[in-house]
């Protein structure tokens, strides 16, 4: 029985965001407006009309550049828990030195990545 009152939070938690998505959904079709007609079923963006097409190209850079900001983004979330980690180990033991390496290689070749992208020119927006 110890094992299962463990868990009770985690199930309750599930059950309590179970719940709110569930009160949030039937309250919106109970108090929403329920008006229909052409100008609601048109496109609308940004409080502006749309004007021209969705099937507009963009430039490769957009996508390159969103995909460096979520390289950087990923990191610092591993950042985190290793520096906490970190944080515990004994200084200059093996372990540690091994998690210094580890986290050396892992910023650097990020950092490597960044260059690359630098020089390829990436972030130039002319």
């Amino acid at each position: 029985m110890g094992d299962t009152a463990s868990y009770l939070p985690v199930i309750l938690i599930i059950a309590m965001a179970i719940g709110f998505a569930i009160v949030n959904v039937v309250a919106s079709m109970l108090l929403g407006p329920r008006v229909e007609g052409v100008v609601k079923g048109l496109a609308y963006e940004s409080g502006m009309d749309a004007i021209g097409t969705s099937r507009k190209r963009f430039n490769v850079r957009f996508y390159i550049l969103a995909m460096t900001f979520l390289v950087f983004d990923v990191e610092i979330i591993f950042l985190y828990p290793w520096a906490v980690t970190f944080a515990q180990l004994e200084p200059r033991s093996a372990e540690a030195l091994l998690f210094l390496a580890r986290i050396g290689f892992f910023v650097g070749t990020s950092v490597i990545a960044y260059v690359y992208a630098w020089r390829k020119g990436v972030f130039r927006w002319d």
